[in-house]
């Protein structure tokens, strides 16, 4: 009999995260992929980051993750998203060699000793009692294990579609799970039918680059994780182009042959990533949509055409891609195709990821209805880590809003559910000022420490960078006489004349100054890097904006306080309207703070229920 600590179903970017987690804490781990060559690979575009994506990636490092590494090791290019918008919603980007990616990733899984990595396709997930004790595979093995962690990213019972052409398979044509559907289902959890979508790929060598704009890398940049010594190169370009009248008007001609509008399709697809057929029907007003042409590495021509994923037949994208400018000779080297896959109604799972149905089975990735890299990631490393503090008998590690976007993202899944592919966006956190890129090792390095994921190495570093930055702090109170420098330094960056000396804090805190600025005439910061400089110029800048978020958050955190018990009957809380009562009893949130935010429970239910938790107290 082969027994494992926890198993790890799928090897994407949820299940690499998760496997990582829970071997790094000391459990032995099998690994079972459908294939070997599906490990972290980028199905879509060759890129980590984005607009909150690049939180989540630094949070992941930050908890002793490995996306931000790997990212680090294989980019290309890096830019920062939204420089000119302020630093809450600053966000890292980075092109990465997908092959690169890939082959890092399952080097650091293969070297890492607790791991065990076997290509297989379970067929079932085995369980006594409702508590799980192993799977079995299509290949007729059955192992055993105290923990699994599904992570299957859009493999179940997945389809591809390309006009009138449909085959069972997964994305880049991986063989998909055939069976594992049925017995997720058959454990009692509800199956959604989710849809996402990916562009042609070009060859580079029949694209006209001149006709595009350019679009190159940031120099002088941070990297994802606070563990890479290696700086950020960028050895590729990026290249803007856009549609026109003449490709709306083929997509428009050909829209009954699109799976999409002619009925084959009928589950939900991405509101946020849509095809460009429903971006053509939709935004019917609009005359062009912006493509993003991205190399996919540096050993390979292929270009991914951001902004233009179909699924009409290969013969009108022959003639759709050609109509654009810039790509008028274009040789399409894969064609682009839309993919229909099973997901879980994230709802049945605690704040942990663990089911709410079987005990010891946890969910993590695009199988629990997310879309994209990073929010699979964030969601496996917890899962992982989650499975883990189960094995040793501890409490789960929960995020809340305030703490990450990771605690957003998971909150978001398991209390309001989904019912498209969900996208982390920084719109969705509250607190942004606090939850920024920079500060993402303050967060949570300590919270990695304390579940035993950040090593030794890393938190030394951690204490390093803490130390330097309390020197700069320390710096801010240098005073600056009034002298012409300082008259210089006003006059030439918009501000009134000063009349008196300043301290660097508080010249710092004009609109049109910052740390940079006032190094670049006193030199007062050199010797400190540029990313521990950002994050002390942030936190001056905007400490009374930060300070509300701070008593903000303490009113929610009451809230949270209140705990529900964990057997309450609410479809016996007379007070309640029925549908507060079956949706709290659905969710069963932990506490009054979580139940505010489920969709169908009104403020006046809270009221209710917070006067029923004090009615117990009082009895108790």
């Amino acid at each position: 009999m082969e027994k494992f600590d926890a198993i790890v179903i799928g090897s994407g970017h949820a299940g690499s995260e998760a496997t990582l987690a829970l071997a790094r804490k000391g459990h032995k781990v099998l690994l079972l992929t459908i294939s070997l060559d599906a490990i972290a690979f980028l199905a879509c575009n060759p890129s980590i980051g984005g607009t909150a994506k690049g939180h989540l990636v630094c949070e992941i490092d930050a908890l002793g993750g490995e996306m931000g590494v790997n990212t680090d090791a294989t980019s290309i290019q890096i830019r920062m998203l939204n420089a000119g918008k302020g630093p809450a919603v600053y966000s890292l980007r980075a092109q990465v060699d997908k092959q690169e990616y890939h082959n890092r990733m399952k080097k650091v899984l293969e070297d890492e000793p607790n791991v065990y990595i076997k290509q297989a396709e379970v067929k079932e997930i085995l369980t006594e009692n409702k508590k799980v004790v192993g799977v079995t595979t299509q290949q007729g093995e059955t192992y055993f294990a105290d923990a699994i962690v599904v992570a299957t990213g859009v493999y179940l019972k997945s389809r591809i579609l390309i006009g009138e052409y449909t085959k069972n398979v997964g994305p880049n044509g991986f063989s998909r799970a055939e069976s594992l559907t049925d017995s997720i289902a058959s454990l009692g959890h509800t199956i959604f039918r989710f849809k996402t979508g990916t562009p042609a790929r070009i060859n580079g060598r029949t694209i006209n680059f001149d006709e595009m704009e350019e679009q190159k890398g940031d120099e002088d940049i941070q990297s994802f994780s606070f563990m890479s010594d290696k700086t950020p190169v960028n050895v590729t370009s990026c290249f803007l182009t856009y549609t026109n009248k003449n490709t709306h008007d083929i997509i428009l001609e050909n829209l009954s042959r699109a799976p999409m509008f002619n009925g084959e399709i009928s589950s939900v697809g991405p509101r946020y990533c849509p095809s460009i057929e429903s971006k053509i029907v939709r935004f019917a007003d609009k005359d062009r949509h912006q493509l993003f042409l991205e190399p996919e590495g540096l050993k390979t021509n292929e270009y991914y055409v951001q902004g233009i994923s179909t699924s009409l037949p290969v013969d009108v994208q022959k003639i759709m891609y050609p109509s654009i400018k810039g790509l008028e000779n274009a040789m399409i080297m894969r064609d682009a195709y839309a993919i229909e896959y099973d997901a879980i109604d994230s709802t049945e799972l605690k704040p942990s990821l663990e089911s709410k149905l079987i005990e010891n089975l946890f969910f993590a990735g695009q199988v629990n209805g997310t879309s994209g890299y990073e929010e699979a990631g964030a969601q496996g490393i917890i899962a992982g880590i989650n499975a883990g503090l189960k094995l040793e008998g501890k409490e789960p590690l929960i995020l809340k809003r305030n703490e990450a976007y990771i605690g957003v993202l998971i909150d978001d899944l398991v209390t309001k559910g989904t019912n498209e592919p969900y996208r982390m966006m920084t719109s969705r956190a509250e607190y942004r000022l606090i939850l920024r890129q920079d500060n993402a090792d303050v967060r949570l390095t300590e919270i990695g420490r304390r579940i035993g994921l950040v090593s030794n190495e890393r938190y030394n570093r951690f204490l390093e960078k803490q130390e330097r930055v309390k020197k700069i702090f320390d710096l801010l109170d240098t005073k600056l006489v009034l002298d012409d420098r300082l008259i210089s330094l006003f006059e030439q960056k918009g501000e009134s004349k000063p009349t008196q000396s300043f301290t660097v804090r508080k010249a710092i805190k004009r609109s049109n100054i910052d740390i940079f600025d006032i190094n670049k005439v006193y030199g007062i910061f050199d010797g400190f890097n540029k990313r521990e400089l950002e994050y002390v110029n942030t936190e001056v800048k905007y400490e009374g904006y930060i300070a509300q978020e701070a008593d903000d958050i303490a009113r929610v955190l009451k809230q949270e306080a209140i705990t529900i018990p964990a057997d309450i009957n609410f479809m016996e809380l007379k007070g309640l309207r029925m549908e507060a009562r079956e949706k709290l009893e659905k969710i069963r949130p932990l506490n009054i703070g979580q139940a505010s935010r489920i969709s169908g429970v009104s403020p006046a239910d809270i009221s209710v229920l917070i006067i029923y938790l004090k009615t117990l107290e009082k009895r108790s």
